[in-house]
């Protein structure tokens, strides 16, 4: 990392929200739903499938969660209504886990069931380490009530996640791989980028050995072109993995992809909770200080 991208991230805090929401734009399909059928149709030209995810987390209000609910019922919805090559991405905070367990899991279920009916997927997105075992406990619990369509997210810093992996293989699972991005001790994370990424390789070839439908979900390079190899090395067919990347990075990479044939998908969030997911895109790939800079002085 550049000392001028460094600099750009540490006074990420004292940047206007203004200026912040220019650069947001990049990484946020808009604040409507209709911004992101907007974005998956435009994705979809290009030969790439999406995961539309209502931008909020951490609710700590019944009421508000009952909301959430339905903005990912209303994703649904959407997706069916427009045929889109998509699914649901959704956090189990947004939809009550802080403030009741069986709320939530209530919440979870009936997005879940109603995919079903309209044979769609719906994917939990994984947070930081205090929700990992009631995540991967929800999915348990949705796979022994029959509900196959939906998913979980592994983080490969974790120490844990080799141990979570074999655990959830009897069901076959889609798995988003991803590094995360949530600071975690290192009692519990691995802090070396080389130990992360030799973990991700381990993780990957887990899943993929395990009989489990990995979705590679990272831009990093080194990593992006192992999971190529892998593909190749166990001739794997086109439904037995993707690659997932977030909305406005490496769209080169991006592109390359689908012309090489593979399934790439792209996590499009909107909603007016812009603020929180866009500094953390922002301090997870400071190589975009440029647009910051940009935005500063030019107020594009």
């Amino acid at each position: 990392m550049s000392l001028f991208n460094k600099v750009v991230v540490a006074t990420l805090p004292f940047i206007p929200k203004s200026i912040v929401k220019i650069v947001a734009g990049r990484y946020i399909a808009g604040p409507r739903l209709d911004d992101a059928v907007a974005c998956t149709q435009a994705l979809m030209k290009k030969g790439a499938a999406s995961t539309i995810d209502v931008l909020g987390e951490f609710v700590s209000d019944r009421a508000r969660a009952v909301h959430e609910t339905a903005m990912a019922s209303s994703v649904i919805d959407a997706i069916e209504r427009n045929a889109l090559h998509s699914y649901l991405s959704v956090k189990p905070t947004s939809l009550g886990l802080d403030i009741d367990r069986d709320f939530a899991f209530e919440n979870i279920t009936s997005l879940v069931s109603k995919a079903r009916t309209l044979g769609l997927f719906v994917r939990m997105d994984m947070e930081n380490t205090p929700y990992t075992d009631v995540t991967l406990d929800f999915y348990r619990r949705l796979r022994a009530l029959g509900y196959d369509n939906v998913g979980v997210v592994i983080q490969a810093y974790l120490h844990r996640s080799e141990a979570d992996i074999r655990s959830l293989l009897e069901y076959q699972p889609s798995v988003r791989l991803c590094k995360g991005i949530y600071v975690e001790d290192a009692s519990v994370a691995f802090k070396d980028a080389d130990e992360i990424r030799a973990n991700y390789r381990k993780l990957a070839r887990l899943l993929v050995d395990g009989g489990a439908k990995p979705h590679f979900a990272t831009h990093d390079e080194a990593l992006v072109s192992d999971a190529e190899a892998l593909v190749r090395e166990r001739s794997l067919s086109p439904d037995r993995y993707e690659f997932q990347m977030l909305l406005g990075v490496r769209e080169d990479r991006r592109d390359a992809l689908l012309r090489a044939g593979h399934t790439v998908r792209i996590y499009v969030p909107f909603g007016e909770d812009w603020y929180g997911y866009s500094t953390r895109r922002l301090k997870e790939n400071p190589q975009v200080a440029g647009y910051v800079a940009k935005a500063i002085f030019t107020g594009k």
